[in-house]
């Protein structure tokens, strides 16, 4: 059966709403402020160009002495300095299978850098097969190469298409690291996402070395143990939220991009149910949005957004803090989320007319900047 909303569905609204248009599917949510929460206030905000001219930039992370860390998805690392200057290529690099939606994808950095210069990585994969995500981690040298680099997660299952790699990386001050991975196209017929011996479309967490965090939920289980949670689609978005918990954001079809708070051994769904319907109109899998076995997002969106990366903001515009911004690619900008008791109370749309952002990076000064598909990079004040 076909899920299309017509107009006499849609319920009377007792608040204003971000505008966004019509849902695609007729779902209703699990509960009231999983879905179109009440639209907040317009913020104050001044914005400029830190930097221009990158080449299809898709991740960013700050290094410290006013400097980031930037990817370019064809398969360069560059650094941006605080006059938004950006340096050659970094060197030392592996293999990168810019192919598709896959190629150099996100970077972060030790907690430790100052000491130990340790980033970290994601990038697609060639592998015997086809393509993998893969995540690794190497020294950055002051000359600007990268020495001592390795793998710490290559994904299983390789996919001879270039989609849905995912992939966020966090490593966390206790040595762990988090990473994201999609479901690589696959759509409602991917059955290793469901699979807990493949690593499709779960969130993966291993050591900085690779190894295994003997406390993962399937140590010792059949499966494999560097899942944590599994059932997601394409997760191109994570973030530590205030109270030091992983939040992950995926893309669902047409409809039910999803906002998750993974915890260890879950399951989200995918493609078993999900808030959207497939691309061409038609209902994914039996049409389901939710069954007792799956756990709930936090919050969806129909239509979507198109989530890229995101982060909390912590800094001295105190109307936002703790709120979560996200980087919109379709329709694009900056959405800003809410949140009362860990539910989403109030939404905003943003920067609605600069185009796709990629990623986000909030500043220790409350500035933010966002990294645009384009190549340019915006410093966004608030208040």
């Amino acid at each position: 059966m076909i899920r299309i909303l017509a107009l006499l569905l849609l319920p009377v609204a007792a608040h204003a709403q971000v505008a966004q248009g019509r849902p695609n599917a007729d779902f209703a949510p699990a509960f009231a402020e999983q879905t179109r929460a009440p639209a907040l206030p317009d913020s104050d905000i001044s914005v400029t160009v830190f930097a221009d001219g990158l080449d299809g930039p898709w991740g960013i992370a700050y290094l410290g002495g006013g400097q980031f860390i930037v990817t370019e998805k064809p398969g360069n690392l560059r650094v941006i300095n605080g006059d938004g200057s950006v340096s050659r290529p970094i060197s030392g690099l592996p293999d990168v299978a810019a192919r598709g939606q896959g190629g150099l994808l996100d970077v972060a950095v030790s907690s430790d850098f100052a000491s130990d210069r340790t980033i970290f990585w994601t990038y697609a994969k060639a592998v015997r097969g086809g393509y993998v995500t893969a995540a690794a981690r190497g020294t950055l040298m002051a000359d600007g190469r990268l020495t001592n680099t390795a793998d710490i997660f290559v994904q299983d299952n390789p996919a001879r298409n270039g989609r849905h790699f995912g992939s966020r990386i966090i490593p966390m001050p206790d040595g762990t690291v988090w990473i994201t991975t999609g479901d690589r196209g696959a759509g409602d017929s991917g059955d290793l996402v469901q699979d807990i011996s493949s690593t499709h479309g779960k969130v993966i967490r291993v050591n900085a070395d690779g190894s295994i965090p003997a406390d993962n939920p399937f140590v010792g289980r059949a499966g494999n143990d560097r899942i944590w949670s599994l059932g997601h689609r394409n997760m191109q978005g994570a973030a530590i939220g205030p109270m030091g918990d992983l939040w992950t954001i995926e893309h669902g079809p047409r409809g039910g991009d999803e906002l998750n708070r993974p915890e260890a051994g879950q399951n989200y769904g995918w493609p078993v149910v999900s808030y959207g319907i497939n691309y061409r109109g038609s209902d994914v899998n039996d049409g389901r949005a939710r069954a007792p076995e799956f756990a709930e997002p936090v919050y969806y969106w129909d239509p979507v957004i198109a989530p890229g990366g995101m982060m909390f903001y912590d800094g001295p515009h105190a109307p936002w803090q703790g709120d979560l911004l996200i980087a919109s690619l379709n329709p694009g900008g900056l959405v800003r989320l809410k949140f009362e008791n860990g539910r989403v109370v109030g939404e905003e749309r943003m920067l609605t007319d600069v185009g796709r952002i990629r990623d986000v990076e909030v500043l220790d000064d409350g500035a933010v900047l966002v990294l645009l598909d384009d190549g340019r990079i915006l410093r966004v004040v608030p208040g």
